[in-house]
């Protein structure tokens, strides 16, 4: 740790919960080392951070949503003028807390941000998701103090890998479960209304769910109850019908909650301290969650945008703590076969939680902190 505290900070990072969660996590940390630090978030009025930030106690100063055109099209007309007015918006937050620096998460607000710290002298810090940097990183990355990166590898110069911060909730079950397990276990099956004894699939495919996993998993329902297995199945918002007419023919197991449908789950972490595998997309949240909490699980990969999630599986995947499965060979009769085959195997699910549990990263959060206070110093200087 650096000994230089921070005083005053301006964070960026909006729009999805992969930029606005781990923004939290260091916004904490900070707060934690230094509880006097003036904190202010940039963000837009209509993302995520719009209500997260402000619940977790933190200032929003608002800043217009500049998408950065990926290729030639009729917005690039307007957007001198939006970015112009969002470099703005950024420089009167800077100048509003005298902030020693910015740190950016990434997304639409960062591109401002960066830009505004630069003409106001004050060093930035970046923190890139995701194993391919996205466009408003790989512009800051040319001028920034620090970068930390989630994965090895990923292509921004200087960067060091600080892993994920996890957000709160997940910071402390992964505590929870190094002190008490089968406790942490037996509370979650509880609160869920599942029982704890029985081995926990998971299936998630985001807050906007995934409509293969859905189909496959819902397809395969007959084969995991069979096998012993109780499935928690998180669909996303409005798309529960498909899975729960798909498994209506079970009967009795979805009336006793053996095979839970729910729509989304607010306590997450509840699932995650119950579940024995996960059945999820690989954005770098849930990768880095799972590895942290050394959960092992079925990874299938987003088949669209710049096959990030793919990257964002495989150090994971490689080191055995999980399976990759490409979207389109997802089916019932993948998930009937493999599914309760891996769950019997406690032997492979014990080595592949232990795999996971080794590529994880705890400490994050603090190691961008780190990041922060050593551009604060060099910055004083």
């Amino acid at each position: 740790m650096s000994d230089s505290k921070v005083q005053s900070v301006v964070l960026a990072g909006g729009g999805t919960a992969g930029h606005v969660n781990p923004l939290l996590a260091v916004a904490d940390e900070l707060r934690a080392r230094q509880p006097e630090a003036k904190v202010l978030v940039l963000g837009t009025t209509t993302g995520l951070e719009a209500d997260l930030v402000p619940a977790r106690g933190y200032q929003l100063w608002p800043v217009p949503r500049v998408p950065l055109p990926r290729r030639p099209s009729v917005d690039l007309l307007t957007l001198p003028g939006k970015l112009s007015a969002a470099v703005h918006a950024a420089e009167a937050a800077i100048d509003e807390i005298g902030a020693q620096v910015v740190v950016g998460f990434g997304g639409y607000v960062s591109t401002p941000a960066y830009l505004a710290a630069r003409r106001r002298g004050v060093p930035v810090v970046i923190h890139e998701q995701n194993a391919r940097p996205g466009l408003a990183n790989k512009l800051g990355a040319r001028w920034a103090a620090r970068v930390g990166l989630t994965f090895e590898g990923t292509p921004l110069k200087g960067g060091v890998v600080t892993g994920l911060p996890l957000r709160s909730e997940i910071a402390a079950l992964v505590t929870a479960r190094e002190a008490d397990a089968a406790g942490t276990r037996v509370a979650a099956a509880d609160a869920l209304g599942l029982d704890p004894t029985r081995p926990t699939v998971l299936v998630t495919g985001g807050s906007s769910g995934a409509l293969s996993l859905n189909t496959a998993v819902a397809g395969a329902a007959g084969a995991l109850l069979a096998s012993g297995a109780q499935v928690l199945h998180l669909t996303g918002k409005g798309k529960d019908g498909p899975v729960r007419s798909a498994v209506a023919h079970l009967g009795g197991a979805v009336e006793t909650g053996r095979y839970q449908v729910r729509e989304y789950l607010s306590e997450m972490h509840l699932a995650l301290a119950l579940a024995d595998l996960v059945v999820a997309r690989s954005g770098a949240g849930t990768v880095c969650e799972l590895a942290a909490l050394g959960l092992p699980a079925v990874y299938v990969p987003l088949p669209v945008g710049n096959g990030e999630q793919r990257l964002n599986a495989a150090p994971l995947v490689t080191a055995g703590g999980g399976v990759l499965v490409d979207d389109a060979d997802l089916t019932p009769a993948w998930v009937a076969q493999q599914v309760p085959a891996l769950l019997g195997d406690t032997g492979r699910l014990a080595a592949m939680a232990e795999a996971a549990r080794k590529t994880g990263v705890r400490d994050a959060a603090a190691r961008v902190a780190d990041l922060v206070e050593q551009a604060a110093g060099e910055g004083a200087r």
